[in-house]
């Protein structure tokens, strides 16, 4: 207990117990919902036919908060998907190209269309980047209502068509609202499951640190073209209702302001959250309700918004509801690791092959950053990679972990060649690695940030989690316990549910550090990680570093703290402008004359 409350200022007989803590998550959804079923009791058929709007609009916004919220894609033209689930079910159910369908038929292929053309908007940004991917989504929008207005044998172009009507009990105002919420409370459930697995945070570590996010394996195409098809599916299905709500569309009703209410309701709610953008939709249905004689100013009045939000609560609604990252923490804490904890976590069987390094060269451009270096990591030891600034010790851990590509050489492990340029796959590898500058999800809690390390064990599939199937379950179970027993190895258990972004600039390197261990790596690759320790941090991250080694892992340490390097390190490499200047075990580099020369400065 006492060591709880040194660590983060709050007594741990706070901590709140876990079903509180779930209601607390909970009970505003409830009371969101709860609000809207009341509606028609209390009020006219108008304010129901808003609320309908509302949770019609909040199914295709859940969707799209997964793209951009948790992705970090700038998807602003999803008015599109909206536009083709209206038409599609429409035409469908009033058999214009084929005979008539039942309406749900009609919904369900509404939703596989939207599925599929999800991912045809979302591929450019794989290789599209923010303003040039928001573009894209943008002239989609404007192909698929220019088709909508030259097919008039199939659309009625700008005149339109009838939208589908809905059987008894869901054929009156009342009827419809309540389909409609408990098809948005569905959504938010399973948008929810998905935010809260490993696919949610491997979303969210797209966003904020994608270099990280390769170099634990995750695959960003393989999980944004996942997001893009279930955010286009629920967006189409929307599209569906709002043609049934609208009774009549044409192309006009899917105009520019409805894409930029479905963007700025999830910045406005707050990114990697769910309750946020739900807000975020409500009051933006809400608000030209009460701003009528300025119904022509919604744009602008959307801009003010948001605008407002960004000078007040840069973290949207969100972050105004987060009481619980603005407890204080205490300012004189200690790390403490525990290296006796770490068979617990390394407890697999160590593969007896080694890394060995030959004749890479790199440049870039007329710089030659790497020029025929030789080294071998060897399991059980810890290889020391030291020189001045500029001599190439990031750039071969670069090479080693697939971001670069050399010109020549090749990566072996174990007599097979690692794929160059393939960062992704160096996790499946067993190759872990820290980076010079912590590569974190700043709005994600400390836990979160290490069960990101373990994103790629997990069993379950993307349907399993959004369905909150036995797989996922039993995923998350094995990643909790195994992200608490990282952060007990590194010393950082009673920091878990702490926002990383509030931690100490040490902590997060130790935090690198229990990430990298959720791999269970074969070998580990430490990118200066004793820079900004204090001496008795750099002591106790020496230790824990030999306990890594003495558990069969090879270790490639790069670091400037020379002592550090002599202390712990079983071979050394000396790089000077990108070439190999001695290479020895640390007695005879202590000796070499031209190490001591150019690096030590003896």
């Amino acid at each position: 207990m006492k060591a709880d409350t040194q660590a983060t200022g709050i007594p741990a007989s706070r901590a709140e117990p876990a079903w509180r803590d779930t209601a607390v998550h909970v009970l505003p959804f409830l009371a969101i919902f709860g609000f809207a079923a009341l509606v028609p009791m209390v009020s006219n058929d108008y304010w129901a036919l808003i609320a309908t709007r509302a949770a019609i609009y909040w199914m295709l916004v859940s969707g799209l908060n997964l793209i951009v919220g948790f992705a970090g894609q700038l998807a602003i033209g999803y008015v599109a998907l909206l536009t083709l689930g209206a038409y599609t079910t429409s035409v469908l159910v009033g058999g214009n190209v084929l005979p008539p369908m039942p309406l749900f038929v009609a919904f369900g292929v509404a939703a596989l269309f939207g599925a599929i053309f999800g991912v045809i908007v979302g591929l450019p940004a794989l290789r599209l980047r923010t303003f040039y991917f928001a573009m894209s989504t943008l002239g989609f929008a404007t192909i698929v209502t220019q088709i909508a207005l030259a097919w008039q044998s199939v659309t009625g172009g700008g005149i339109g068509l009838p939208g589908p009507e809905f059987p008894a009990p869901f054929n009156t105002t009342k009827g419809f609202l309540y389909f409609c919420l408990g098809c948005a409370v569905l959504s938010t459930w399973m948008t929810a499951n998905v935010a809260h697995s490993r696919f949610g945070r491997a979303l969210i570590a797209i966003r904020d640190a994608e270099v990280a996010t390769e170099s634990l394996g995750i695959s960003k195409p393989k999980m944004l073209v996942s997001v893009f098809l279930l955010a286009g599916a629920f967006a189409a299905f929307a599209g569906g209702l709002f043609a049934t709500l609208q009774t009549y569309i044409t192309p006009e009703a899917f105009n520019f302001d409805l894409s930029v209410l479905f963007f700025i309701a999830i910045l406005i709610g707050g990114r990697g959250s769910i309750l946020g953008p739900l807000l975020g939709t409500v009051i933006l249905t809400l608000l030209p309700e009460f701003a009528a004689p300025l119904a022509a100013w919604s744009t602008f009045l959307y801009a003010v918004l948001l605008l407002a939000v960004v000078l007040v609560a840069p973290g949207g609604i969100a972050a105004l509801l987060d009481f619980k990252n603005r407890r204080p923490l205490q300012s004189n804490r200690a790390i403490v690791p525990r290296p006796t904890l770490l068979p617990d976590i390394l407890s697999q069987e160590r593969v007896k092959t080694s890394i060995a390094v030959r004749g890479i060269a790199l440049s870039f451009g007329a710089v030659r950053a790497i020029d025929g270096v030789d080294l071998n990591v060897e399991p059980a030891r810890i290889h020391g990679l030291i020189g001045p600034n500029g001599s190439g010790k990031t750039t071969m851990l670069n090479v080693i972990s697939g971001y670069y590509r050399p010109q020549s050489g090749t990566v072996m492990l174990g007599g097979a060649e690692l794929e160059p340029g393939r960062s992704e796959t160096r996790a499946g590898h067993g190759i872990a690695r820290t980076f010079q500058t912590p590569r974190i999800v700043g709005e994600g809690s400390v836990l979160q940030n290490v069960m990101i390390g373990g994103t790629i064990s997990g069993q379950g599939t993307l349907v399993e989690s959004m369905l909150a199937l036995p797989r996922h379950r039993d995923d998350e179970r094995k990643l909790e316990k195994a992200g608490r027993l990282a952060l007990r190895v590194v010393g950082l258990e009673s920091l878990a549910a702490v926002r990383a972004d509030r931690l100490q600039h040490s902590e997060l390197r130790f935090l690198e550090i229990a990430r990298a261990l959720m791999l269970r790596p074969q070998f580990l690759m430490l990118d200066e990680p004793a820079a900004g320790l204090s001496v008795d941090e750099i002591a106790r991250l020496g230790e824990l570093i030999r306990e890594i080694s003495r558990q069969g892992v090879g270790v490639l340490l790069v670091e400037h703290h020379a002592d550090l390097i002599f202390d712990i390190c079983d071979q050394i490499t000396v790089l000077n402008l990108g070439r190999v200047l001695a290479a020895g075990t640390p007695s005879e580099i202590r000796q070499h004359k031209e190490v001591v020369s150019a690096y030590l400065g003896g």
